[in-house]
């Protein structure tokens, strides 16, 4: 193909105001173009640990990924992005929280929790990292949707500790409007078949079962979100 590159001082007076009214209005049109062109995938973010960063498994198989073939299965036009950094606590997700916001953030799916309680840290202090994350969030992007993932620890921190840790999550989903995951782990937590040697990071197969327990509370908030 044959591309003739026009320079301006080819042309007449004339001529070139002729082409500057032709290129206004080819922009135009190609603004029109783009206006009603489907937008761009929304955004899901999993703030999360070292379990949505797939710790120990390929990022394919860990359950951000599974999720994302879910959504484009179910045709929601929606993009997971796995903000996971492996150790990471409340207070971790909290100090990073500014980097994570300079991207759309349509759904915030909070995964964190898990290293707070298996460190002992005192429960009220998640509590608080917890409520001041979803308050910043709000304060960037006020439509944004909330999804909190309980957590669950193993039997030996304590039933006392244990049972002020556990309510922590469905409590501040309740404060805050927010979709609960009751227990991210739920059928994978301590069963040695699906979790690596550690007995703390899950397998693929554990890693599956993880998304289909999101799956379950994620499906619902994105179809909705959707039709704003």
């Amino acid at each position: 193909m044959n591309v003739r590159v026009v320079t301006w001082s080819w042309l007449s007076p004339l001529e070139a105001i002729v082409c500057l009214l032709a290129c206004a209005a080819a922009g135009a049109a190609l603004g029109q173009t783009t206006a009603s062109s489907p937008s761009a995938p929304r955004t899901v973010v999993i703030l999360g640990d070292s379990l949505a960063a797939g710790y120990g498994v390929d990022s394919s198989e860990a359950f951000p990924a599974l999720l994302q073939q879910k959504v484009t299965a179910a045709g929601l036009p929606f993009k997971i992005v796995s903000a996971g950094v492996s150790g990471d606590t409340t207070a971790g997700g909290l100090r990073r929280l500014d980097w994570v916001l300079n991207r759309p953030v349509d759904v915030l799916l909070i995964e964190l929790g898990g290293n707070d309680g298996l460190r002992g840290l005192a429960p009220e202090a998640t509590r608080t990292n917890l409520q001041q994350i979803i308050d910043k969030t709000r304060a960037q992007r006020p439509d944004a949707r909330f999804i909190i993932a309980g957590m669950q620890l193993p039997p030996n921190l304590g039933e006392e500790y244990i049972r002020q840790f556990e309510r922590i999550f469905p409590e501040v989903a309740k404060a805050n409007g927010a979709a609960l995951i009751p227990q991210l782990l739920a059928g994978v937590g301590g069963d040695p078949k699906l979790n690596l040697p550690d007995r703390i990071h899950p397998t693929p197969a554990g890693h599956k079962l993880v998304a289909e327990t999101v799956w379950k509370v994620l499906r619902p908030v994105l179809e909705e979100t959707a039709k704003r």
